[in-house]
């Protein structure tokens, strides 16, 4: 959810890839065969932190790993269904689920639809606008026009 990486970048992500230091990180040949910066939230960057620390990985290979060989993407899957178990939540969530959601929440937190798009690695603009639900809530709060006059 914190970076709105595809199933498949999530897999071939590597210590490598991250610049903490900066707060971001690079999909190296994502889809299309392309490289793109991605975000990393303050809450994963200590969460990855302490992980590194804790499993003595020293920052190197996958960092979804299992003995050292990336994880599968039934193994992503799985992780991600017992962690939303755990939440409480009860519908299903998959990869694609935080990715939309993702994309959702920085639209309805004003982040600029091209920068979503940036961030998704989408070529065109109505792929990312597919992406970007507005909910009814945030269509409450628009004020009419004649509202504002």
């Amino acid at each position: 959810y914190s970076t709105g990486l595809r199933l498949s970048e999530c897999i071939n992500l590597q210590y490598c890839d991250l610049d903490l230091n900066d707060g971001t990180g690079w999909v190296r040949l994502g889809k299309g065969a392309k490289d793109r910066i991605f975000i990393i939230s303050e809450i994963f960057k200590k969460d990855l932190l302490d992980y590194i620390e804790k499993t003595n990985a020293g920052g190197r290979g996958y960092i979804f790993s299992i003995k050292g060989r990336k994880m599968s993407s039934s193994g992503i899957q799985h992780a991600i269904k017992i962690s939303a178990e755990r939440a409480g939540i009860e519908k299903p969530v998959h990869v694609h689920t935080l990715r939309h959601s993702f994309a959702t929440h920085l639209l309805e937190n004003g982040v600029d639809i091209r920068k979503i798009q940036k961030l998704l690695g989408h070529s065109n603009l109505q792929t990312t606008q597919i992406y970007t639900q507005v909910s009814s809530d945030e269509i409450k709060k628009i004020k009419s026009p004649l509202d504002m006059l």
